[in-house]
């Protein structure tokens, strides 16, 4: 549920505050990021 009037209006991305934002994945609209490792094959 988004309650960030910002990220309701516009979005987390459009907002002049997101990089330095503590809970956009919390009030926002930024899904968690996963910590999945990347599939780095070498061959």
């Amino acid at each position: 549920m988004t309650l960030c009037p910002i990220a309701v209006a516009v979005g987390c991305q459009k907002c002049p505050a997101f990089k330095i934002c503590p809970a956009k994945g919390i009030l926002g609209d930024q899904k968690k990021t996963e910590d999945k490792p990347q599939d780095t094959k070498q061959s």
